[in-house]
């Protein structure tokens, strides 16, 4: 099954945030193969991925065999090395990833979550991130029985109050989660986390920034609640390091942007060693749901973009809790107008 075309795409997206997210953000990819299947995934980077997907990984994937999935994400990030290893090729590089097992799935004729030794039809609880106590309180009433509030940009003490405010809305039976997005400073997290701990907030996420290595020792020694992050990190073998530097209790790859599913997998194989749990960014997003379905023993799925409805056949959020169906590889599909001015 030889790879015949690569193509990229952003489609418009309305309600799309005016920022990176955007500018930099989501890519369809496709993979045309010599025996009529197609295969879908979704990258980042925005026109510069775009850019990287239809000159240097076109460049190296057409000609080749669609079915050597590791074998080729191994080829494109060694030919990416000068000016890849994380950023703006690894999203890139995801979208492709991505495609390449969708392929996969197709051509076995079973959903990715079997492909990966899992089953679908299982209903998963997922959770909503919300940005105010008020919009946590509308995802309770939706039926969502985990939470995860946005705190980056208030002070510690705020924050604590906020979480407060969560708990007394929500009651004690409803899991809370905390999100900084790398806006804080130790002192600050450390104190945010004395705090959260009275109200059993469930993980502080990237309060620091990433490159924050000795800040991260100090306070995942020293906070009373879970340290959690990985959404901006790249490829498996980083990961390794926050693990086996115990960093982190909780991991979150975003699979759209640190390799793709066949990175995301060697990330489950290595938590499953070092005793680190795995919980995908935006996790309700078929891009990630199948390996949730697979390989999480105890599954939790973020709430995804919303903008995203270019997405056809997306699973929806009922009551808080998400399943996969039976349509091979990822199970969705696309607007043909889409690719009429590629």
């Amino acid at each position: 099954m030889k790879i015949t075309h690569i193509r990229a795409v952003q489609p418009d997206a309305p309600g799309s945030p005016p920022d990176w997210r955007t500018w930099l953000g989501q890519i369809l990819v496709r993979v045309d193969t010599d025996d009529g299947l197609t295969g879908y995934g979704v990258g980042g980077g925005g026109l510069a991925g775009i850019h990287v997907v239809e000159t240097a990984l076109r460049h190296l994937m057409v000609g080749q065999d669609a079915a050597d999935v590791e074998g080729l994400w191994q080829q494109m990030y060694h030919d990416t090395l000068p000016y890849g290893q994380k950023g703006l090729a690894l999203m890139a590089m995801s979208g492709v990833d991505l495609a390449l097992w969708d392929l996969r799935g197709k051509r076995a004729g079973k959903p990715l979550a079997e492909v990966l030794g899992g089953q679908v039809g299982t209903r998963m609880p997922c959770y909503k991130t919300g940005w105010s106590p008020a919009e946590i309180e509308t995802g309770r009433s939706e039926g969502f029985r985990a939470v995860k509030l946005q705190v980056g940009k208030l002070r510690a003490e705020e924050a604590i109050t906020q979480v407060g405010r969560v708990r007394s809305l929500v009651g004690p039976d409803v899991r809370i989660m905390t999100d900084a997005f790398l806006g804080w400073d130790l002192d600050t997290a450390l104190r945010a986390a004395e705090g959260f701990a009275n109200y059993d907030v469930g993980w502080l996420e990237e309060p620091l920034p990433l490159d924050d290595l000795v800040g991260y020792e100090r306070l995942a020694s020293e906070s009373p609640i879970p340290i959690a992050g990985g959404e901006h990190e790249y490829t498996a073998a980083a990961f390794e390091m926050w693990m086996q530097r115990g960093l982190h209790q909780v991991v979150q790859p975003d699979v759209c942007w640190c390799g793709g599913l066949t990175e995301l997998v060697k990330i489950y194989r290595m938590a499953e060693a070092y005793n680190v749990q795995v919980c995908p960014h935006r996790g309700c997003e078929v891009w990630a749901l199948h390996a949730i379905a697979a390989l999480n023993a105890d599954p939790l799925a973020e709430s995804g973009r919303p903008w995203m409805t270019w997405v056809q056949g997306q699973p929806e959020i009922q009551q808080g809790d998400i399943q996969l169906g039976h349509a091979p590889g990822f199970g969705v599909t696309f607007d043909e107008q889409l690719w009429h001015s590629t």
